[in-house]
């Protein structure tokens, strides 16, 4: 019913994947040439996927478009706020008050908001790491400083530590917990247990706290999201970020769903936010709640097959990598440290060397070592494509010449 086969030509069309990796990977311009041609390189890195966005988004689109008329838009019916609200009750058992919803250009903007609403000028924001990157740069934004504590990692899986989390959390300073859940870059889904003990070192400290959960709606099989207010139930001091832009492609129509449990915090958010909606990223993201499950249900079934290709296929050519399947995201996360030294630029070398790129783990704030961060949401032949082009490269690191030659 879907073609998840299908490569599409993402050329010229101002995609950040294709003509903004120079900028974002590099901090170079076009003046930095590479060993391939632009559109030989194979696009690992960035999270938005290389499949078509789904039919009914499409759909939902057109829909709006037949209005005619594109003028200045916010959220003010209640369709769209029961759209969401019907997604999480159907999938997570979940629910939120309408007056809660505010809506954002993005996840990103959001957080470097909320934090300057939330502290205070000498107050610290404190996450998990590796961490994504966003978390830090919205704490240097408004100068706060940043407060890491790291995941442990036994046997290639992830879990917190507690007591260290805890440690940091009575810090007096410490007044606002940003949390991914599901955790980007490692991709655990919290167990109800885990959540219950993050919960508790939030009340305890009556921390504010952020919850992610932006990759929540893309699960292996089997594997179960609980949304953190679910656990928390009536704390106060939290907001809740998710977004259809990762689930469904649609990321550029920038269009976030911010939940905020907090009435003053809600009063200060809606009189500083410059709150005005895409009509089009609207009518997009309510089709995808309504009629994208479908869709969904069988790319996740598809993403389950790449990660298991590329766990397969990388240990069986490269068997001192060490990879997990993440039980969530589209992002596969490998540690090759025992192919690398510590000082190595190990995104310069796949792209020189290999045509790919990729995100290696210096980009997730600390606690990521050799890691590098995959993209595996497009159709296996390009993927196929580009873990042959890595293994080829490791297996040729010391040695002048590039896939291909």
């Amino acid at each position: 019913m879907y073609n998840f086969d299908e490569r599409i030509d993402r050329k010229n069309t101002n995609a950040l994947k294709i003509d903004g990796f120079r900028d974002y990977i590099f901090h170079a311009d076009d003046s930095m040439k590479f060993p391939y041609a632009d559109d030989e390189f194979i696009h690992m890195w960035v999270a938005d996927m290389e499949f078509a966005t789904p039919d009914v988004v499409i759909e939902g689109i057109k829909k709006r478009l037949d209005k005619k008329i594109l003028g200045y838009t916010r959220v003010f019916t209640d369709d769209f706020y029961e759209s969401l609200l019907s997604w999480c009750q159907r999938r997570y058992g979940w629910s939120f008050a309408r007056e809660e919803l505010v809506t954002s250009n993005g996840i990103i903007p959001a957080l470097f908001e909320l934090v300057d609403y939330i502290l205070k000028e000498d107050e610290k924001v404190l996450f998990l790491t590796p961490s994504y990157a966003y978390f830090k740069y919205a704490a240097d934004s408004s100068n706060k400083e940043s407060v890491c504590s790291d995941l442990k990692l036994e046997n290639g899986y992830y879990t917190i530590d507690f007591k260290d989390l805890e440690d940091k959390a009575r810090d007096s300073k410490t007044k606002l917990f940003i949390f991914c859940n599901p955790h980007n870059p490692t991709g655990r889904v919290w167990k109800e247990e885990e959540l219950k003990k993050v919960a508790n070192i939030i009340e305890e400290n009556d921390l504010w706290v952020i919850s992610d959960e932006i990759h929540c709606d893309i699960l292996r099989e089997g594997q179960k999201h609980i949304p953190l207010g679910k656990i928390l139930g009536d704390y106060d001091k939290l907001v809740t970020c998710m977004a259809a832009s990762k689930t469904f492609n649609i990321a550029g129509l920038m269009f976030s769903s911010i939940i905020i449990r907090n009435e003053n915090l809600r009063k200060v958010w809606n009189k500083n936010h410059y709150n005005f909606d895409n009509p089009l990223s609207i009518a997009a993201s309510q089709a995808a709640y309504e009629e994208g499950e479908d869709w969904l249900k069988e790319m996740s079934k598809y993403l389950d097959e790449n990660f298991k290709f590329t766990k397969d296929y990388l240990e069986k050519n490269l068997p001192k990598v060490r990879i997990n399947i993440s039980e969530a995201t589209y992002l596969a996360w490998a540690d090759f440290g025992e192919y690398f030294d510590e000082d190595e630029a190990i995104t310069m070398f796949f792209a020189y060397k290999a045509g790919v790129l990729l995100e290696a783990g210096n980009m997730f704030v600390k606690n990521s070592g050799s890691f590098v961060r995959l993209n595996l949401a497009c159709p296996r032949s390009y993927l196929k494509e580009g873990i042959d082009r890595i293994i080829y490269a490791v297996k040729n690191k010391h040695k002048e010449k590039y896939y291909g030659e």
